[in-house]
C-alpha cells in the first residue's frame, strides 16, 4: 500500500521533489442542494444609488462595447461570516453592481479546488467550492444577475487541472504506460537512472516545469509536466478525452445561462509531442509550448459549441503574445470573440507609450473586425493606484518586489485619469473589483501570503495577494462590512486605514473614485459617440503636444489626458462632459483626463 507523503511546495528545494499520489479523493458529486441564503438578495448593507440602464439582455452584440466587472469571489463579499467571500455575498451585492452600471460579471474560478493557485487548480468543473456555496446557488446568481441586465462570464483553465482531479489520481495509480497517463504529459527522465528532467522549460511561476512521481514500491518514477505549480499538471490536448470533456464543460455552464467563458492562458495548452527545448529565438509556431498552430482547432471547436446556443455565448481569451499577426489569429470569425489586451495594461504612465499601445491594439483588431478590450488591472496585476505612483510605472512580474516606493496621491490622480481614458476608447472595458474604489495595493505580512508566486521566487517576490485583499464595504474598522463576524478574520487582512475607501463612504462623496466610475459608465453608455465601437480606426487623434494624449470619438466627443508636469490650455469646446479632477481656471491639470463636448 502506498504511503502518502505531504509535500510543502512553499518551502520546496529548487530541485524537483518526488511526487507521491495523494490519498483517494474523487471528484465531488454535483451539488444540487438548495442554498442557505434567501432567493432575494439582502440589500440592507448596500447603499442606495440610482439604477443605471444596462444593455438589452437580448442584444446579440452586447460584448462588443460592454463594461465587464471582474469578481474575485474570495475577496468580494462574505455572506456567511467565515472570512471568505462567497456566492451569497455576491448575490447580496448585485444591486451595487447594477448601480455601478456594469453589463457583465467575470468570475475567477469558483469551482471545487484545493486552492493551491487561487482556484486555477480545478478539481471539478461541475461543482462549486464549498467555501463559496453550491451549484444551486450559482444557478440562482446567474439568473438573478440576468434579471438585472447583468450577464455572467466564467473562467475555464484548459492548460491544466488540479493534482486532486480524479483523472490525475487515476493516472498516478495506473502507472507508466497506462491509458490514464496519456491524458497528461508523463515522461521518463533523462540520464542513466532517469534522474534528469525531460526538458528545461521554465515555469510561469519560476523554477522547473517537471515533478517526479514515486512508484508503488517506493522507487522514483516518471516525471510529469506542469507549466505552473506541481499541483497543476498539464493536460495533453492531443487526447480525445481532454477535448471532449472541455466541450461538455462549456455546454454544462451554457445550459445554466452563462453568457461567456474567459479562457485562461489560452495560448499554452498545445505542446510539441517531441518535447524539444525552447529555441533561443523561436519563429512563428516554433515554440514547443506557446502559440502552437494546432491550438486553433481547439477554439474552433469551442466556438462551434458556443454557436449552438441562442443569443451570444462569448469566448474571451487570455492571450499574451507580442506578435500582432499571431494574436489576431485567435480572433478570426470562427474562433474567439475577444481577447485581453495586455500590451496596454503593462505600459508606463506615458502619453507616447500609451498612444503607441492604443495604435497597435486598434491595428491588430481592424483586419478581422474584432473589438478591442481595455484592461487596467486584474487579480494578477499591481493595482493602478500603486503602480502609477511609482518611478517605474510599467508592469512586469519580474519587477514586483517588496519595498518598492510609491506616491499614492500621484498614483490616485493617474489611476482616475487612466479610468476615464480607457472609458473613452472603442471596444469593451474590464474593471477589476476595487479599482472603482481607488484601492491601493495592500502591503501584506509575509506570514499571511498564500500566492505560490511568492514561494516559487524564494520569497523575493511578494506575489499577487496584495491586489486580492477583501473589499471594504462599510464602517470605520476591519472587516469594513465585508461580512465576517468577530470569530473570524478575513482570509487576507485588510489595512486598518481603508475606512475612506469603503463603498459606504465613497457613495456619499461626490468627488470619490466610485462616483467617477458610476458617472463614467453612465456617460459612456448615454453618449452615442462613446457607445459605438464600430468603424476604423474607431477614433481620430488630436495633436496637442508630446505630453498630451487626445482623440475625438464620433462627431461630438473628445478625450484629453495631460501627462505633463504643468496645466495645459484646452482647445475650443462646447462644455465639459466629465473630468477626473477639477479644472484649474479652465486649464487641464497634470495627470488628469477630461471629456469635452466638441
Amino acid at each position: 500500500m502506498d504511503t502518502e507523503v505531504q509535500i510543502d511546495h512553499r518551502s520546496a528545494p529548487a530541485a524537483p521533489a518526488p511526487h507521491q499520489p495523494p490519498a483517494p479523493h474523487l471528484t465531488s458529486a454535483h451539488q444540487t442542494d438548495a442554498p442557505d441564503t434567501p432567493d432575494t438578495p439582502d440589500t440592507t448593507q448596500t447603499p442606495s444609488a440610482p439604477a443605471r440602464p444596462a444593455l438589452p439582455v437580448d442584444d446579440p452584440l452586447w460584448w462588443r462595447s460592454a463594461v465587464i466587472y471582474q469578481v474575485y469571489v474570495r475577496s468580494f463579499a462574505d455572506g456567511d461570516g467565515d472570512g471568505t467571500g462567497d456566492l451569497a455575498g455576491v448575490r447580496a451585492r448585485l444591486p451595487y453592481l447594477k448601480a455601478l452600471g456594469v453589463d457583465a460579471i467575470w468570475f475567477n474560478p469558483w469551482y471545487a479546488s484545493p486552492l493551491a493557485d487561487g482556484g486555477y487548480d480545478v478539481e471539478d468543473y461541475r461543482a462549486i467550492h464549498p467555501r463559496f456555496g453550491t451549484l444551486a446557488e450559482a444557478e440562482l446568481l446567474i439568473s438573478e444577475a440576468l434579471s438585472l441586465g447583468i450577464r455572467t462570464i466564467i473562467d475555464v483553465v484548459p492548460n491544466h487541472i488540479s493534482d486532486r482531479h480524479v483523472w490525475f489520481q487515476q493516472a498516478l495509480a495506473a502507472g507508466p504506460g497506462s491509458p490514464e497517463r496519456e491524458r497528461f504529459w508523463f515522461h521518463p527522465g533523462k540520464g542513466e537512472n532517469g534522474d534528469e528532467i525531460p526538458t528545461h522549460w521554465e515555469s510561469s511561476f519560476q523554477g522547473s516545469t517537471w515533478t517526479r512521481t514515486v512508484n508503488p514500491d517506493g522507487t522514483p518514477g516518471e516525471w510529469y509536466l506542469h507549466l505552473f505549480t506541481p499541483e497543476q499538471p498539464d493536460l495533453n490536448w492531443n487526447h480525445p478525452d481532454v477535448r471532449r470533456e472541455h466541450e461538455d464543460i462549456l455546454r454544462f455552464w451554457f445550459d445554466r445561462g452563462v453568457a461567456g467563458v474567459r479562457i485562461d492562458s489560452a495560448a499554452l495548452p498545445v505542446k510539441d509531442p517531441a518535447l524539444p527545448e525552447v529555441p533561443a529565438d523561436p519563429g512563428a509556431g516554433e515554440h514547443p509550448h506557446l502559440d502552437r498552430d494546432e491550438i486553433h482547432d481547439i477554439y474552433r471547436a469551442w466556438r462551434a459549441v458556443a454557436d449552438e446556443y441562442e443569443g451570444s455565448r462569448v469566448l474571451v481569451g487570455e492571450v499574451w503574445l507580442a506578435d500582432a499577426e499571431r494574436f489576431a489569429q485567435y480572433l478570426r470569425p470562427d474562433e474567439m470573440h475577444t481577447a485581453f489586451n495586455f500590451d496596454f495594461m503593462t505600459q508606463p504612465w506615458s502619453a507616447g507609450a500609451l498612444r503607441a499601445s492604443i495604435e497597435r491594439t486598434l491595428a491588430e483588431h481592424a483586419p478581422i473586425g474584432a473589438p478591442a478590450t481595455w484592461v487596467l488591472s486584474n487579480h494578477d496585476i499591481t493595482r493602478p493606484v500603486t503602480r502609477y505612483g511609482r518611478a517605474d510605472s510599467g508592469f512586469a512580474f519580474a519587477r514586483k518586489r517588496f519595498g518598492t516606493p510609491t506616491d499614492l496621491q500621484r498614483g490616485t490622480r493617474r489611476a482616475r485619469a487612466a479610468a476615464l481614458l480607457v472609458g473613452a476608447l472603442p471596444g469593451s472595458m474590464y474593471i477589476y473589483q476595487g479599482d472603482e474604489l481607488g484601492l491601493p495595493e495592500a502591503d501584506l505580512p509575509r506570514e499571511v501570503i498564500e500566492d505560490p508566486m511568492h514561494f516559487r521566487s524564494g520569497g523575493v517576490d511578494p506575489g499577487r495577494d496584495g491586489c486580492r485583499v477583501p473589499l471594504p464595504w462599510s464602517g470605520p474598522v476591519p472587516p469594513f462590512g465585508f461580512g465576517t463576524d468577530a470569530r473570524h478574520d478575513t482570509w487576507l487582512p485588510q489595512p486598518a486605514g481603508w475606512e475612506t475607501f469603503t463603498v459606504e463612504a465613497e457613495s456619499a462623496d461626490p468627488a470619490s473614485t466610485l462616483r467617477l466610475y458610476q458617472d463614467m459608465i453612465r456617460t459612456r453608455r448615454a453618449r452615442a459617440d462613446l457607445a459605438a465601437e464600430s468603424g476604423a480606426p474607431g477614433l481620430d487623434w488630436l495633436e496637442l503636444g508630446a505630453d498630451v494624449l487626445a482623440f475625438r470619438r464620433g462627431e461630438h466627443t473628445a478625450s484629453i489626458t495631460n501627462f505633463g508636469p504643468v496645466p495645459i490650455a484646452l482647445p475650443a469646446h462646447g462644455g465639459v462632459v466629465l473630468s477626473s479632477a477639477p479644472l484649474e481656471d479652465g486649464a487641464l491639470p497634470p495627470d488628469t483626463t477630461v471629456w469635452l463636448e466638441v
